[in-house]
Order: C-alpha cells, then structure tokens, then sequence
C-alpha cells in the first residue's frame, strides 16, 4: 500500500442512511504505511471500556469534518483504542485541517486483520493482533480497531466488520 493510503473504503451501498454497508474486501493481511498522515483526535467516556457517548461524540465530529471539507474520500478509517476502562481515543482520517478539533499527525507501520462477531470478542481479537504484531516486532504494543458500522447498521446489514490494526513499526 502507498505511504498514508488506506484499503478504498466503498461508502455506495447505505441502505440505513447512517452506516454504509462495510465491503471487507481488500482490507485483510494490509500493511499501512503511515507518515504524518492526519487525523482528529477525539476522546470517548467509557465505563469498564462499554462506550458510553461514543454516538454524540462521532456526530460532532463528523459533522466538523463534513463542514470543512476534510472527508478523506475512499479513504476514511477511523483508528479506535481504549486508554483506559473509562476513556478510549479515535483518530477520524481526514485531508485537511478541521477547525474546533484537535488535530495529529500518525506516522509508522502497522498491519491489519478483519474480524466480523461482536463487541465483547474485542479482548480476544486484541490478543490476536499483538500476537501478530510480534512477529513483526517484539516490542509492539499499539492495537487500533476500526468499527466499520455502529451497533444499529451493523444488525441492520446481518454482519459486523471490525478491522485490527496493530503498529509494527
């Protein structure tokens, strides 16, 4: 993959008018190669890592980066982590500086893994992707997850898509 590209994200198919339909094609076994590449940084309150304000807080957010102009078309990602059991962090791909957020730049290596099941297997898919990013580099610890639909799209359209992305360099 070119250096900040990301697998085409296919938004044609939204038969819920929230969600786009997740294609996973494309995205399984990727190696991203990131340098200063964008995004907005928002933080979510959780309780025991159960998303509580994760809805308002990607409205806003997405609706900045609408008003800006900033999608990043056919490449939109929006990198998820738990910081802690009560705040977790999104990175939300952009192509341009979105005022009233705040703004940072990513840069390394990372591969990726498509999972498809539910929420709670999170723990066991975050195990799985340090595993593999070890065998890229001992010293991996950062595991991101893109959740490709809410919870609503994701019962709507029968499958639930989450994509691991583990840094390896």
């Amino acid at each position: 993959m070119r250096t900040n590209e990301t697998p085409h994200y296919d938004a044609s198919v939204n038969t819920t008018g929230c969600c786009p339909k997740f294609n996973p094609g494309g995205w399984d076994d990727q190696e991203l190669h990131f340098t200063d590449k964008p995004f907005v940084r928002a933080t979510t309150h959780s309780v025991m890592h159960v998303p509580v304000n994760m809805g308002s807080v990607f409205s806003r957010v997405n609706e900045h980066i609408d008003d800006a102009g900033a999608s990043a078309e056919g490449q939109f990602i929006v990198l998820s982590r738990d910081l802690s059991p009560w705040t977790s962090e999104h990175l939300f791909s952009i192509s341009k500086v979105v005022p009233g957020e705040e703004m940072i730049t990513l840069t390394g290596d990372f591969i990726t893994k498509v999972f498809e099941g539910a929420f709670e297997q999170v723990k066991g898919w975050h195990e799985e992707m340090l595993e593999l990013a070890r065998q890229h580099n001992p010293q991996a610890s950062d595991v991101y997850f893109f959740y490709t639909t809410c919870p609503k799209c994701a019962a709507a359209y029968g499958k639930n898509y989450v994509i691991g992305v583990a840094a390896v360099a």
